[in-house]
């Protein structure tokens, strides 16, 4: 008799196929590098240190006119260290042999500029040095037309540095820019200064407006006039109510020394000085200005 099939019968399950084997392919470790490696060139560490050297201890060279033929050249190098050394090379120069430097002065002015940007604190220190000797050595120079656009990147590098938190960056630039009020003509320098005075940034204004007074303090009234009195006492109104202690006290300077200047040879002098306030500036402001200034 024939088997029936069976319905509920368990299905067979086909067979899986079985797992590949893997294969572990074994890599060859490279041998660690020996010392008598000759493909393998040691890089010493070595940790550098930058002496900051004053320019009383700063030297003629022997051959300068060899040396500046390759000074620009040399302060474009990749390397730092080498940077560094041909700032002090400058100094030499502006110090010892300016009459050298002065033909290349604009581009020595753009070059130093650009060097106060770089974030190592030894190539900024360096060059804000450089720049204070350039301003002995050269004075009103600076302002020159061949110089006087270097001259604008210089300054506003110069009150960046001078703004930030690090003090020995920040103490050598103050330095360099009470230098450079000292050697250079009050009035055009004021007329650089003026624009920054209003600057957005709180700390840069401040310092601007530092050596803006210090202008104002080595000029007399024929300079100041030359200026505009009108424009001189609104620098002051616009900076006596600043947020920064150096721009009020900075403000207060130069009332003081447009009132000694206004007054000089006048025998009531509050009146003369209330009269110019109140003609020139509007009726808070003048009331700013008058509080500075007490008989």
């Amino acid at each position: 008799m024939a088997l029936r099939p069976i319905d509920n019968a368990l299905p067979t399950t086909p067979n899986r196929p079985k797992k590949q084997p893997k294969i572990a392919i074994a890599t060859q470790k490279q041998p660690p590098r020996t010392v008598n490696d000759e493909t393998h060139v040691p890089v010493p560490s070595v940790d550098v240190t930058i002496d900051y050297i004053s320019s009383d201890n700063l030297k003629p060279m022997l051959d300068p006119e060899s040396k500046i033929q390759s000074l620009i050249e040399d302060l474009d190098s990749k390397n730092w260290i080498k940077v560094c050394e041909s700032l002090n090379d400058v100094r030499r120069f502006a110090l010892h042999h300016s009459s050298l430097l002065f033909p290349i002065l604009g581009k020595i002015v753009l070059v130093v500029a650009k060097t106060m940007k770089n974030p190592r604190s030894a190539l900024c220190k360096t060059s804000i040095m450089a720049a204070s000797d350039i301003f002995n050595a050269f004075g009103d120079k600076l302002l020159d037309p061949s110089t006087s656009e270097a001259f604008d990147g210089l300054l506003i590098q110069l009150l960046l540095k001078a703004s930030q938190d690090k003090r020995f960056v920040c103490e050598e630039a103050e330095k360099a820019l009470s230098l450079m009020v000292g050697t250079l003509t009050p009035l055009p320098l004021l007329q650089k200064l003026r624009g920054y005075v209003s600057h957005s940034n709180l700390r840069v204004r401040a310092k601007a407006a530092v050596s803006l007074s210090k202008c104002v303090s080595k000029m007399g009234l024929e300079e100041m006039e030359e200026f505009g009195l009108k424009e001189l006492i609104e620098v002051a109104a616009d900076l006596v109510n600043d947020r920064l202690p150096d721009a009020r006290d900075a403000a207060r300077s130069i009332s003081t020394c447009m009132y000694e200047a206004l007054t000089k040879d006048e025998e009531q002098k509050m009146e003369v000085w209330q009269n110019f306030c109140q003609s020139k500036l509007p009726p808070i402001h003048a009331i700013s200005i008058l509080k500075i200034v007490k008989p």
